[in-house]
């Protein structure tokens, strides 16, 4: 890594096909996987997860350098994939593994993540309460290589994903075509 400094951060907004590509064309980012977090199982499958019975949400862990993108501009760019208005999931996808949360790695994350959610909710684009939640970074496991960059091995099936979910159209009517 010569004498950069990275470090992770842990989003979870659902699908986590969705959450790969935003992030991925971002100067500074490193690598961003897909996988399992905040759940009991240890090393769950998809179908695993999907049987909402190992606690785990679909994320994706990013790996940044700080200097060139602050974790403050990755937390900008999670909210604007995300509804974070809903308890239920994310969109087409129902359940707790398809809920949104912010999993912190330190005490800055943390903090930087708190001032973000209450900054969302007082500026807006949303009426209803924010339900992200924000918890301590625990053990995080990739996903299966099929769900690696998938939008990349993919691109028709995730476009149509995209469209067929209601998640492209919900992020253009909040934040616009550029996100």
């Amino acid at each position: 890594m010569g004498d950069k400094q990275y470090e992770a951060a842990t989003f979870a907004g659902g699908c986590f096909w969705c959450m790969v590509k935003p992030f991925d064309e971002q100067p500074g980012i490193k690598e961003v996987i897909s996988g399992y977090t905040g759940g009991t199982v240890k090393n769950p499958t998809y179908q695993e997860v999907c049987s909402e019975t190992t606690g785990h949400y679909e994320a994706v862990q990013i790996v940044f350098d700080p200097q060139v993108f602050p974790y403050e501009k990755l937390l900008e760019l999670y909210w604007q994939q995300i509804d974070p208005t809903d308890e239920g999931g994310q969109f087409y996808d129902r359940g707790q593994s398809y809920q949104t949360a912010i999993f912190y790695h330190n005490e800055n994350q943390k903090q930087q993540a708190e001032e973000s959610k209450q900054k969302l909710q007082e500026t807006g684009p949303f009426t209803k309460p924010i339900v992200t939640k924000i918890l301590p970074a625990s053990d995080f496991y990739p996903a299966e290589d099929y769900h690696q960059h998938y939008y990349k091995k993919n691109p028709g099936r995730y476009d149509a994903y995209q469209t067929g979910s209601g998640r492209k159209a919900f992020i253009k009517a909040h934040w616009g075509e550029s996100k």
